[in-house]
């Protein structure tokens, strides 16, 4: 039995969960998602959600605890909403924003300007002193952690000097240079 299917997802107060014809709704004061689910029985009862696989094959038992997972990042998401830093680690890196365009200076002949999805809020903060930081809030987790991975590929952090995009608190696994 899946260790993480098994327990129950306590719905918060403001928030709404519907399962019909194996699609679960969850509407909160963030925002509402949709997910579709497949081989599991999703049941609300009261102020939990009970998630059960239909029989113990391979592919039923592997989702038990992906469905599970899901729905929990649907609750807390339309509740509380997600978070990601990004730092930019160079010389002349700079990030700015005008609505939901970020302009990125990562040290290429050109600057790149992505335009953010309407559901990730976006913002930019700059200190003397101290590398720039990209905030990314959204209630929907996946689609976040989307727009972080397209922000960080645009220049990965490289292991000699460490200059790059990288998440914050990221540890990276830094390299000796040439010795002399």
């Amino acid at each position: 039995m899946s260790r993480i299917g098994k327990s129950p997802i306590v719905i918060p107060a403001g928030v709404t969960v519907e399962v019909k014809d194996g699609i679960i709704t969850v509407k909160g004061k963030r925002g509402q998602l949709v997910q579709e689910f497949s081989d599991v029985n999703v049941t609300v009862e009261g102020d939990q959600v009970l998630v059960e696989r239909s029989s113990d094959h391979k592919d039923h038992r592997a989702k038990h605890g992906l469905f599970r997972s899901l729905i929990n990042n649907m609750v807390v998401g339309v509740s509380e909403g997600f978070t990601k830093e990004l730092e930019l680690v160079g010389v002349g890196y700079r990030a700015s924003n005008q609505g939901q365009k970020l302009d990125l200076a990562l040290g290429y002949s050109h600057n790149i300007v992505l335009e953010i999805a309407p559901e990730v809020s976006l913002e930019t903060v700059s200190e003397k002193g101290k590398n720039p930081i990209v905030k990314l809030t959204s209630f929907d987790k996946q689609l976040l952690g989307q727009v972080a991975a397209k922000i960080r590929g645009f220049r990965k952090p490289e292991p000699y000097k460490g200059k790059g995009v990288k998440f914050v608190g990221e540890v990276l696994r830094r390299k000796a240079g040439k010795s002399a």
